[in-house]
C-alpha cells in the first residue's frame, strides 16, 4: 500500500518510510514569521527586508552619482544591519532565508567584505593594510 493510498482512505499516517515523490510543503525558516502583526499591510509586516533593500538602493544610487566608496559602504552596512536584525529580532519575515546561523554568517561575511573592500579601494584608501601590498608583490614576482 503506498503513502498516497493511505491518505485516500482517511489514514492519518504514512505507511512507508520513503520520502514522497513530490514535495507538497516546505518548512518556514526559524524566525521567518511576520515581523509585525497580521493586521498591518504587507509592507509593514516585512519592514526588516525593506530596510535592507532601501539602504542597498540608496547605496547604489550614491554609487551611480560617482561616490563609489560611500555607496559601497552603504551597501555593506545594509548587509551588516541585516545580520544584526537576523540575530536580535525573533521574527524578520522574508529576511529569513535559511537557518539563523547561516543567514547571520552570510550577511555578516558579505557585508564585512564589501565594507573592507570599500575602505581599501584606490585611489587614496581610507584603510591601509601594510603587509597586503608586500604579499601582492611577492605573489606576482617572476
Amino acid at each position: 500500500m503506498s503513502a498516497d493510498r493511505g491518505h485516500e482512505h482517511g489514514a492519518g499516517r504514512r505507511t512507508t518510510r520513503r520520502f514522497p515523490s513530490f514535495t507538497r510543503d516546505t518548512a518556514r525558516p526559524e524566525g521567518g514569521g511576520r515581523a509585525a502583526s497580521g493586521d498591518l499591510p504587507a509592507p509593514a509586516r516585512q519592514w526588516p527586508l525593506l530596510v535592507v533593500l532601501a539602504t542597498v538602493a540608496v547605496g547604489l544610487l550614491v554609487t551611480s552619482l560617482d561616490h563609489f566608496r560611500v555607496g559601497a559602504l552603504l551597501i555593506g552596512a545594509a548587509l551588516l544591519a541585516g545580520a544584526v536584525m537576523r540575530w536580535i529580532l525573533p521574527s524578520v519575515g522574508m529576511l529569513a532565508v535559511r537557518s539563523r546561523f547561516t543567514d547571520i554568517a552570510t550577511y555578516g561575511v558579505l557585508g564585512l567584505g564589501i565594507v573592507l573592500l570599500a575602505l581599501m579601494a584606490q585611489p587614496n584608501p581610507w584603510l591601509v593594510i601594510p603587509y597586503l601590498k608586500d604579499t601582492l608583490h611577492f605573489t606576482m614576482r617572476n
